[in-house]
């Protein structure tokens, strides 16, 4: 009896203490942006640009980014997942949200249910690009290049489940002509190589390739979304839709999580810093300058954020099914 008595209070006592850190929050404690993929990917682009935006609002946090790649983008969404949920681990993610409850083998933890959703930061078109020594200087010259070549043809990617990847299954699909697939283990290693010649074509997000493709490293030859970009360096490259794909449209997201339990006036810190962030003028600039376009419509209120991505799920899991493929 005299235990419980004792054991009482101190579970009342950590309530108030959790709780009078919850409404000190950050205070001078870093916190912890997880990203499940390389350094020197779009994605981790994305984040330290976010990083910085969310300082100032947050009363001068120190954002670490937080590398922790692997198996479709699951590795560092897991990290979060199993985080305490105080809001100082937290994980930035794109469309693999979406992708991994089909994608990757017994995955560890539940998308829709392990995480609470913080707000969409932004919405990232692809762009079809080959080597600079390709033959070919447009889209026709580019189809005929692949009908010519046919298996020998290969196609990088940063690894299964990431972005490139599934813009390659949707671009050999469209086409009905398969290719040679080259998974690397990140966006940057995959880039290389492409620039370097050893690979012929990637499908990867504007935020990885703009610089290359003003650079001339790469040729480009489509851009993913239902228009074409106005950026200086896309604004001649043609839509997949305006080349007569009319159903390909592939659109990368990127959303803010924090582990499941966070306390709900952390969620809205985090969610109100957010919001500041994304109407931040150097980000836009930075986000616009890599064909980015920043989130301003419902999908910032995690409600939405949690509705979109489980419409996200619905629309990649046949694709996947169909492709047979998985992570490791």
């Amino acid at each position: 009896m005299n235990a419980l008595k004792f054991v009482v209070p101190l579970v009342a006592m950590a309530g108030m203490t959790f709780g009078a850190m919850a409404a000190d929050y950050p205070g001078t404690k870093p916190i912890t942006l997880v990203v499940p993929f390389s350094a020197g990917g779009p994605t981790d682009r994305v984040a330290r640009d976010l990083a910085e935006a969310m300082r100032k609002p947050l009363g001068g946090t120190i954002i670490l980014v937080d590398n922790a790649a692997g198996a479709g983008g699951s590795i560092g969404a897991n990290k979060v997942a199993k985080a305490a949920p105080d809001g100082y681990t937290l994980l930035l993610h794109h469309i693999g949200m979406a992708t991994m409850p089909t994608l990757v083998r017994n995955i560890p933890f539940k998308v829709e249910s392990d995480f609470e959703y913080l707000g969409m930061i932004n919405d990232v078109p692809m762009t079809i690009i080959s080597r600079p020594t390709l033959p070919a200087n447009n889209f026709a010259e580019l189809r005929d290049w692949l009908q010519a070549n046919k298996a020998k043809v290969n196609l990088a990617n940063a690894g299964v489940g990431a972005a490139s990847h599934l813009c390659g299954l949707l671009f050999m699909s469209a086409l009905g002509q398969p290719m040679t697939t080259v998974p690397y283990k990140g966006t940057a290693p995959a880039m290389t190589d492409v620039m370097g010649g050893q690979v012929d074509l990637m499908c990867d997000q504007t935020t990885n390739t703009t610089q290359q493709i003003e650079g001339k490293k790469v040729k480009a030859f489509a851009v993913t979304s239902p228009k074409r970009l106005t950026t200086a360096a896309l604004k001649d490259v043609p839509s997949m839709q305006e080349l007569g794909f009319k159903d390909f449209q592939v659109s990368i997201f990127h959303g803010l999580y924090a582990p499941k339990g966070t306390p709900a006036d952390v969620q809205k810190k985090l969610n109100d810093a957010l919001k500041i962030a994304l109407k931040d003028p150097d980000f836009i600039k930075k986000q616009e300058g890599l064909g980015a376009v920043v989130v301003t419509d419902k999908r910032v209120e995690p409600a939405e954020h949690r509705k979109f991505v489980a419409a996200e799920i619905a629309k990649w899991s046949p694709v996947l099914k169909a492709a047979g493929v998985y992570a490791e």
